[in-house]
C-alpha cells in the first residue's frame, strides 16, 4: 500500500505500509515514518484455507450447541471416505474416547439440544426464541432441575418459556403436538423451571394471537383490527383476567367476523385456536353482555337483508 506523502528524512515518496507490523516505511532510506497498529480490513473473515491464518475471531457463542461453539470434535462421518482401513480404526477409537471423557451434562445437552432444534423447526420459531430456550435448558441442567423429569418435557417447558418471554404466540397444545408430551406435563415443568430459575414472565396478551388465528381463518384486516379493539375494551373492564388468552382471543375474532359479515362457525374458530366450542360460546356471551356488541351484529344482519 503506497501513501502519497514524503519521507521527512530523505524526501522520497516511495513509501510502503507493512500490514503485519502496522508500520509505514520509506523504501529508499528505511525510515519508519509511522508505527500505528491500525487494521483497515474487515472484522470477520471467511473460514477458508486461504484466510484461516489471518482470521481474528471464530463464530459467535451460541447456547444451541452443547459447548457453546467452543469445543472441538474428532472429525466427521463424511471424513471416513477419505481414510484407509488403519486410519479409519484410529478415527473410531478417538471418537469413542472423546465420547467417554465427555461429562454427563455434555451428553445430556447433545441429545436435548437436538430435540430442541427439532421442535423449534416444527413450530417455525425464530432463532432468538431457540437461543433463549437453549439458554434456559442449559441453566436447568446445570442446576440439576432435569433429574426426575423427562428430557423432552423440560425442553418443551423451556421453549414455552422462551416463547412467552419473546412474545411469540404458541399454545401448550401446539407444543404438546410437536413434542409428544402431555399438555399438563409441559405446563407443570414450565412453572417449575421458571420458578426455580427466577425467570419473570408477564401474562400472555390475547391480542398476540389475533393475527395468526385470522390468517388461518382467512379473515380481512378490518376484522383483525376490530378484534384487537374488542380485546382492548375487554381488558379495560377486566374481562380477560382469569381466562385463557387463546379462548378470549378466538371469541373476540369470532365476534368481529360476525360484525363484518365474515361469518365463521364456532367449530372452525375453536379448531384454529385449539380450544373447545363451549369455551368460544361462553367467552362470546360474556363479550356481548359486558361490551354490548349485540347492536353492531344486528346492524350487519339488517344490511344483508336489505
Amino acid at each position: 500500500m503506497t501513501y502519497v506523502k514524503k519521507c521527512p528524512e530523505c524526501g522520497g515518496i516511495n513509501l510502503f505500509w507493512n500490514k503485519d507490523k502496522g508500520e509505514v516505511i520509506c523504501k529508499d532510506c528505511g525510515l519508519v515514518i509511522e508505527d500505528k497498529m491500525v487494521d483497515f480490513g474487515q472484522e470477520w473473515r471467511e473460514f477458508d484455507s486461504e484466510s484461516q491464518s489471518k482470521r481474528r475471531t471464530g463464530a459467535p457463542l451460541t447456547y444451541t450447541q452443547y459447548d457453546q461453539g467452543l469445543g472441538t470434535e474428532v472429525g466427521q462421518k463424511g471424513d471416513l471416505y477419505a481414510l484407509g482401513s488403519k486410519e479409519r480404526n484410529k478415527f473410531f477409537r478417538l471418537r469413542k474416547w472423546q465420547y467417554r471423557i465427555s461429562t454427563a451434562i455434555e451428553r445430556n445437552l447433545k441429545l436435548a439440544l437436538a430435540e430442541l432444534k427439532r421442535v423449534s423447526s416444527y413450530l417455525k420459531l425464530p432463532s432468538s426464541v431457540e437461543e433463549e430456550a437453549a439458554r434456559i435448558y442449559t441453566l436447568a441442567v446445570q442446576r440439576g432441575l432435569v433429574r426426575g423429569r423427562s428430557m423432552e418435557s423440560v425442553v418443551s417447558g423451556a421453549l414455552y418459556a422462551a416463547c412467552r418471554r419473546h412474545e411469540v404466540p404458541r399454545t401448550l397444545d401446539e407444543l404438546s403436538e410437536a413434542s409428544g408430551i402431555e399438555k399438563k406435563e409441559i405446563g407443570r415443568t414450565y412453572r417449575f423451571v421458571t420458578r426455580e430459575l427466577g425467570i419473570s414472565i408477564l401474562p400472555s396478551n390475547p391480542a398476540d394471537y389475533i393475527a395468526r388465528f385470522a390468517s388461518s381463518l382467512k379473515l380481512s384486516a378490518e376484522t383483525q383490527s376490530k378484534a384487537v379493539e374488542i380485546l382492548d375494551k375487554a381488558q379495560k373492564v377486566e374481562l380477560t383476567s382469569g381466562r385463557g388468552p387463546t379462548g378470549i382471543a378466538a371469541a373476540a375474532l369470532y365476534v368481529s367476523a360476525l360484525i363484518h359479515g365474515e361469518k365463521r362457525t364456532q367449530r372452525e374458530v375453536a379448531d384454529v385456536a385449539g380450544v373447545t366450542e363451549v369455551t368460544i360460546r361462553n367467552r362470546y356471551k360474556e363479550l356481548l353482555e359486558k361490551l354490548k356488541l349485540e347492536k353492531e351484529i344486528k346492524k350487519t344482519k339488517k344490511k344483508k337483508k336489505v
